[in-house]
């Protein structure tokens, strides 16, 4: 008998494990994959993204799906306790752009290996097998069976992941077992994922990246979104930070009724533009339209840039008009891409949906419905923007978790 079983070795996993452990408990982790926190050492292009160095409240407004169940649990444990913890591991942190909090070196791994060698020390026990079946007795849980055999325990704690990376593991083990028991669990969809355009013009320019642009993501005719940063065109439509951000601003996918609108040259106001393209039309009035323009966009672009301004690429310079000029420079500053779809679930960094947090106990992240079942990280129906806002979700829900079971 063990006094706590925690069902995966990722973030949330490894992260209650450690803290289990300190708080006196026995613990047995049960991780399916070979190497402990594999997604963990993927996210932020392998370099992580631990955390949001800023307050309680920016992290709840970075949350667009039940920010209120997070309260108890970043009032116990925020991200300055996240920063402090893996220092005092020995990681050195550093904080980027956006508040983005990052390992110094630049390695996931150390993020991933410094919990790893925490479990050890403490004796936390890791077992590489796959949970099939959560045990209970009297509405309480009592063990689990793992691959022909049963552990038993007071408390099991569920933090397996989502649904998305399914090479990494997640592959939705944690949503079978809570329904299992009754709980339910809300329709997953993806979340901080590429997106699908039915624009052809996307596939032309495919392998493009866009620097220092401006990406507004439109509902209809109302921005939602709108960040300066990278993106990409893609043989589908469109990737790259931006889009990954912009995607969990998406909550009924609709035909027509999302576009973002680019801005290719948001340092320049439209009358700055308009001065800029006048500029660069004066020192090549004889040649084409086509020719013209080559200081103005990146090479892949201007084909496409050239169809949707309406102005025949062979048109010579100087007979191209003010109000054709005016229309140009309109499209360089609001270069619009529709969009019909998300990528699919296994290429987003996180799932949307989860288990219905009115049947957990935000202050301890115990069930509602089973005594001493325990949740933690993505598998709840929380998720967040970009910008190490979904880890912290899962480490204070962790520690909430590790200090309650």
């Amino acid at each position: 008998m063990t006094d706590t079983i925690i069902i995966g070795g990722g973030a949330a996993g490894c992260f209650a494990a450690v803290h289990a452990a300190r708080f006196g408990k026995t613990v047995l982790l049960f991780e399916k994959n070979e190497k402990l926190g594999r997604k963990l050492r993927i996210t932020g292009k392998g370099r992580c993204n631990v955390t949001n160095n800023s307050s309680t409240e920016e992290h709840m407004k970075n949350i667009p799906v039940n920010p209120r169940f997070m309260y108890s649990s970043f009032a116990s444990f925020d991200a300055e306790s996240t920063m402090s913890f893996f220092e005092e591991l020995g990681v050195s942190l550093k904080t980027e752009r956006g508040n983005r909090v990052f390992p110094v070196s630049d390695k996931a791994d150390d993020i991933a290996d410094a919990l790893a060698r925490e479990m050890k020390k403490l004796g936390v026990k890791v077992i590489k097998k796959r949970v099939s079946k959560i045990l209970t007795e009297n509405n309480a849980v009592c063990g689990v069976f793992a691959e022909g055999e049963e552990y038993r325990s007071q408390s099991v704690l569920i933090a397996c992941g989502g649904k998305s990376y399914p090479a990494t593991g997640s592959t939705g083990d944690g949503y079978t077992l809570a329904q299992e028991l009754g709980h339910t669990v809300t329709e997953l969809k993806p979340s901080l994922v590429p997106l699908v355009s039915p624009d052809k013009f996307c596939a032309e320019m495919m392998g493009l990246s866009l620097r220092n642009v401006t990406l507004n993501l439109m509902d209809g005719n109302k921005c939602i979104y709108s960040e300066l940063g990278e993106m990409l065109f893609t043989h589908f439509g469109v990737s790259g930070p931006l889009v990954l951000s912009a995607s969990s601003h998406i909550r009924d996918m609709q035909t027509n009724r999302y576009s973002l609108l680019i801005d290719l040259k948001p340092a320049l106001s439209s009358e700055q533009l308009d001065a800029r393209i006048q500029r660069d039309f004066a020192e090549n009035l004889n040649r084409d339209f086509q020719n013209g323009i080559r200081k103005l966009l990146p090479a892949k672009l201007i084909p496409v840039a050239v169809k949707l301004s309406g102005i025949a690429p062979e048109q010579k310079i100087n007979g191209i008009t003010k109000e054709e000029r005016r229309r140009f420079g309109e499209l360089i500053k609001a270069f619009r891409v529709r969009i019909s779809g998300f990528r699919p679930i296994d290429e987003a960094i996180i799932t949307s949906g989860g288990v219905s947090t009115r049947e957990i106990n935000p202050k301890t992240m115990e069930s509602k419905i089973v005594s001493g079942l325990f949740f933690a990280g993505e598998v709840i129906d929380v998720d967040a923007y970009t910008g190490g806002f979904n880890l912290q979700i899962a480490f204070s829900t962790a520690y909430t978790a590790a200090m309650n079971m």
